[in-house]
This record gives C-alpha cells, sequence and structure tokens, in this order.
C-alpha cells in the first residue's frame, strides 16, 4: 500500500492507493489560512503538521493490516511558501503562501538586478512572480531582518512535512522550479543568481528527482502511525505539476485543466522548452528528461466559492451552496445574456502578470439575477483559461484534448462549459478527484519499484467521464472570448493605478 499526502492551501488530503492504483481510503484534515492585511495570506507550520499527524493516523488505522502494508510514502504541496527555520528546524514565523502578493517591489529589484527580464530568464527559464519564493527571500531579508539572521533553513511547505517526518531538509526538482531561484533546464539551483541576490545557497534544501527516496519515516513516527520503521518518503512533487502527472500527462499531445482553488493550464514535454517573455511557468517534471509547462489563474473555482461566501448572508430563500448556484447557473444559456467576468480577485498571474488586477463584472443590467452572476463567474474561469491555454499553444504545447481535474469538476456544468469554450473533447480520468496525492502516491510507486517509470504508473489510469463540445454552443462562446479578451487591456489603466497590497 502506498500512501499520497497533499498539503493543500485549506487542507491536508491523506490517501492510500493499491497497486491497481485503486484508492482503497481517504482522511482530510483542514486548517486556516490568517490574512492580516489586504494580499498577504500565512499559515502555520504547526497546523500543518497537526492535520497531517491526525489524518495518517486515522488513515493507517482503517487500513486491513493497520498500517504494516504501507511500503513507500509520496509528498505534494502548496508550492512557492516560504517557510523559514532556525538551527533547530523550529519555524521562526508564519509560512507565507504562494497566493501571499506582498513581494512584487521586491520581484521587480530581483528582475533589475539579474541584469532585466532576458537575462533572468536565460537563468531560470521563468519570470520571479510575487507567488513565488524568491521574492519572498527578499522581502523578508529587508522586513524583518532580526528573524532572518537567525533562518538557517527555508522550505516550501510539503519539505516541511518531509523535516518533520525524516529529519532531512530536501525538496523535489519541482517544487524547486517553483522558487524562482531554479535553474530549471540543468535541474539544479542557479548559483549565478543566487550569487547576484546574494543568498546564501545554504539556506536552500538539497534537490532530488520526484522518485527518488530522500530518508526513512523516524522511529518514533512510524510506532505512531503504526507503519514499518524503514518506511521510504520519495521526493514527490509540487502539486500543480504533480497534480499534471496524476493525470497521466507526461509528454505533448493532451493538456491538462484544473479547476481548484487557482486554475491551471498545463501539459508535459520531453525537452526544456523556451519561455519568450516569461508568459507561462517552466517546471522540471516528475521524473528525469521530463518538463512541465503551464500557466496559473489565481482564482478559478475558489471565485465560484467567494460568491458563495459573499451571497451567503445576504439571502433569504435558504443557503446558497455551490451546489445551488450550479442549478441556477443550468437555467441560463451560454454568455450569460452578455453578463463578462474577469476572475481576478487575488491579482493575477497568467496570462498577464497583473498583481494589481481587480475581478470585474461588466454588462451587468437589472435584467441579470443570481444565475446569470453565477454562470458568468464559471465562464469567466473558463474563459481566462483559454487565453492561457493559447499562450501554452504559442510556447510549442500541442493540445489534441483536454484531460480536467480539481474539485470544481464534481460538477458537470464546469466540464461542459470546459468542452465548449477550448472547444475539444473534455475527460475526467481515474484518481483525478484525489489530484497532487495521488500523483505523489503514483512517483512513491516507481520509486519503490511497483512500476518502472510513471509511464507505466499511468497505465492504471482509465477514462471515467467523456465531454463532447456542442457546435451551436462553441460558436457563442468564439464571439464571447473576442470581447473577453479585451477587457484586460481596457481596465489595464485601472489596474495601474492601484496601489500594491
Amino acid at each position: 500500500m502506498l500512501i499520497g499526502i497533499d498539503l493543500g492551501t485549506s487542507a491536508c488530503k491523506v490517501i492510500a492507493v493499491s497497486a491497481a492504483g485503486e484508492v482503497v481510503a481517504k482522511v482530510l484534515r483542514d486548517y486556516p489560512v490568517h490574512t492580516t492585511r489586504p494580499g498577504w495570506a500565512e499559515q502555520e507550520p504547526a497546523d500543518w503538521w497537526a492535520a497531517t499527524d491526525e489524518a495518517v493516523t486515522e488513515l493507517t488505522a482503517s487500513l486491513p493490516r493497520g498500517g504494516r502494508e504501507v511500503t513507500g510514502i509520496g509528498l505534494c504541496g502548496q508550492m512557492h511558501g516560504l517557510t523559514a527555520l532556525d538551527a533547530e528546524g523550529t519555524p521562526l514565523r508564519r509560512a507565507i503562501l504562494w497566493n501571499d502578493q506582498r513581494a512584487a517591489p521586491q520581484c521587480d529589484w530581483i528582475t533589475e538586478r539579474a541584469g532585466g527580464l532576458n537575462e533572468l530568464l536565460r537563468m531560470t527559464r521563468n519570470r520571479m512572480l510575487p507567488g513565488f519564493t524568491g521574492g519572498k527571500i527578499v522581502w523578508f531579508r529587508e522586513h524583518e531582518p532580526e528573524l532572518f539572521d537567525r533562518t538557517e533553513r527555508i522550505l516550501n511547505p510539503k519539505d516541511y512535512l518531509r523535516l518533520r517526518m525524516t529529519g532531512d531538509y530536501v525538496t523535489d526538482v519541482s517544487d524547486a522550479s517553483g522558487t524562482g531561484l531554479f535553474d530549471v533546464a540543468a535541474r539544479r539551483w542557479s548559483g549565478e543568481l543566487l550569487d547576484l541576490l546574494g543568498i546564501d545557497r545554504a539556506l536552500l534544501p538539497d534537490v532530488v528527482e520526484s522518485v527518488e527516496a530522500t530518508g526513512t519515516v523516524l522511529p518514533d513516527l512510524a510506532a505512531r502511525w503504526n507503519i514499518p520503521a524503514d518506511t521510504p518518503v520519495f521526493g514527490g512533487g509540487g502539486d500543480a505539476v504533480i497534480q499534471t502527472t496524476a493525470m497521466g500527462l507526461l509528454d505533448s499531445g493532451p493538456i491538462g485543466f484544473t479547476i481548484g482553488t487557482a486554475g491551471i493550464v498545463a501539459g508535459g514535454a520531453s525537452r526544456c522548452p523556451d519561455n519568450p517573455g516569461g508568459r507561462v511557468q517552466i517546471s522540471c517534471g516528475n521524473e528525469p528528461d521530463r518538463w512541465h509547462v503551464m500557466g496559473v489563474s489565481l482564482s478559478a473555482g475558489g471565485a465560484f466559492q467567494w460568491l458563495r461566501d459573499a451571497l451567503a448572508p445576504a439571502t433569504t430563500t435558504g443557503p446558497v451552496t455551490l451546489e445551488r448556484l450550479s442549478t441556477l447557473a443550468r437555467e441560463i444559456g451560454p454568455g450569460s445574456e452578455g453578463l463578462l467576468f474577469l476572475p481576478y480577485l487575488l491579482g493575477e498571474r497568467s496570462p498577464h502578470v497583473a498583481p494589481t488586477a481587480s475581478a470585474s463584472w461588466v454588462g451587468l443590467t437589472p435584467m441579470h439575477h443570481l444565475g446569470h452572476i453565477a454562470r458568468s463567474v464559471m465562464e469567466g474561469v473558463v474563459l481566462n483559461m483559454r487565453e492561457i491555454l493559447e499562450v501554452c499553444l504559442q510556447a510549442g504545447l500541442p493540445c489534441d484534448r483536454v484531460v480536467a481535474s480539481g474539485g470544481a469538476t464534481k460538477e458537470t456544468l464546469w466540464l461542459q462549459i470546459l468542452a465548449d469554450v477550448l472547444n475539444r473533447e473534455t475527460v475526467t480520468v481515474t484518481g483525478v478527484t484525489e489530484g497532487g496525492a495521488y500523483g505523489a502516491a503514483l512517483a512513491a510507486g516507481v520509486g519503490t519499484g511497483w512500476w518502472s517509470d510513471l509511464a507505466d504508473a499511468a497505465g492504471v489510469l482509465s477514462v471515467e467521464r467523456t465531454f463532447t463540445p456542442d457546435p451551436a454552443t462553441v460558436a457563442v462562446y468564439d464571439e464571447i472570448f473576442d470581447r473577453h479578451r479585451r477587457l484586460y487591456d481596457g481596465l489595464r489603466p485601472l489596474f495601474a493605478d492601484a496601489v500594491p497590497a
């Protein structure tokens, strides 16, 4: 039995996977996000560990042999976070998360220090985005120098779990790619960039491939979880990358669309592509000689959840749930009768690097009601992801069909809108609802020898649902898309006037 652990933004998911690829048990534990200022997002590493410890304890107790059948553990987690640790491995402050926007000025400084965007892209293949760890490190050094001086190591979130599990300061190549300090083509830290920024390499963890073992579970912890004392923990991956692996997308052809809190458009490649203008993110894939290309919209399913939360206090006709909003949206025709939504609730990363952008409705009239608003949010999210797809196509990724994943895709309306907006067959596959946790388990299975490589592991996947585009609806969305993508340029002067958080 394999265990996959996914340290998400809102919860930790732990699953057990059999050699047939079947998810035989699952436990979820949530924890809060702390937002003390606009644009800031932090979490307590102690909350991550408590949730993980409780979830694994409950999961192993539910297995037929109480956990003694576990042969390996794979890790996955939210990318880009900064977890600052002292010499004893104790967190010095709350972790700064991927969706935190405070480091935008530091990212500009890093780009200038590197010699401009083109030079930065030469070193790392990526822009230094406000969500990336590199900008956060510079912000931390500038704004909290006393804590920074006490910092011995900086880890991404999932790798703090690894430290607590094995005692090792290690990350994997895909998560390291999301720091903005990693030479993605060479699969190593960029010594050139670190020297220019004055960041000590010793602050950063060692790096392994996703399918490599990084140590074994500490004896006391193994006893508490009732798993074998020599259980190996594998490199795993950053959630956005290993989520794509979990969908079986290892090389060019299909492209994955993940509608979770954020929206991710991603595909695999057998070479490290160029990234003109830095409009997408290039990461190392979860296996040697594999790479991963993606564009990320910061608000996708999260925009729909925001709508539910914003409306809940005002309703007098019963609770506003995601299911009710979906039902209302189904009653509205494609295009929401002219109502357009830009989903920039947290600024935007792709297709536009715009940390000061904000969400907008355009076209509201007295005839629009809650159903129109709900459907327009769903359509706006997917239209924005179509823009990202176009950038990925320009980067050389083909897209012959779409594999969909993420929590929002439990609702079939999201999937049909995807098929119609993209004009491509859209499918879901086995394990897709388990996301990165499933991908982490597959990587662990390769590491333990269950499968020869990730392509072999992907053989356990099968298509579960298929959605085909409706030609009449495709024509409607093609016309709407042309108007939708002009909105950003029209509103950009207002975004530029905004003060960064």
